[in-house]
């Protein structure tokens, strides 16, 4: 485990966020970085279990051009747990701005989707709801792979060991994902 003198930043975290990964936590995010200083690096901790994939990716993608734009680095502190969404919105941090506190618990899994699909009508109506659910199904998959890779560049996993272990839900304790390389240490 680290010194905690090393890192003093991450002692006092400029944005909290703490819940289901949704609109609300996106508000309070945004809030968060309205308040936060308006130079150095932003310390944001999460402590989740999961919600929305397109509000991780938004939120994510705030990070980004904050880096981009505003030349601005943001750190990551994962607290307790960073499941599913959690691990989405920590793979927009470049690995090095990425912690986590002992004992914490990241969780990588597909994408999921529950759908009933009725078939009645004419055949050119049902063969185009099928397509559409296909494409949904084919570009979700393209969605994951590209944050699967964003997850693991820099680090000790190969893409298709994520893959393998991604549908059964994969469990990474802190220590293990400091060697494995996704974040840069637990403290």
């Amino acid at each position: 485990m680290a010194d905690p003198n090393r890192y003093p930043l991450l002692a006092a975290p400029h944005i909290r966020l703490m819940g289901f990964i949704d609109y609300d936590m996106y508000r309070r995010f945004q809030d968060g970085l309205a308040g936060a200083p308006a130079e150095g690096p932003i310390v944001i901790s999460i402590t989740t279990l999961g919600g929305d994939p397109e509000v991780a990716r938004a939120m994510g993608e705030d990070i980004r051009l904050l880096g981009a734009y505003q030349d601005r680095s943001a750190i990551f502190l994962g607290k307790v747990a960073v499941y599913s969404a959690g691990a989405t919105f920590m793979s927009y941090f470049r690995r090095e701005n990425r912690f986590l506190t002992r004992g914490t618990r990241i969780m990588i899994h597909e994408r999921l989707i529950t759908r009933t699909i009725t078939l009645e009508g004419p055949l050119q109506r049902c063969a185009s709801s099928l397509r559409a659910t296909l494409n949904e199904i084919e570009h979700s998959i393209q969605i994951e792979d590209e944050g699967f890779q964003l997850l693991v560049d820099q680090s000790g996993i190969d893409i298709d060991e994520l893959r393998r272990k991604a549908p059964e839900n994969w469990y990474i304790e802190a220590e293990e994902a400091r060697d494995l390389g996704l974040v840069l240490d637990v403290i």
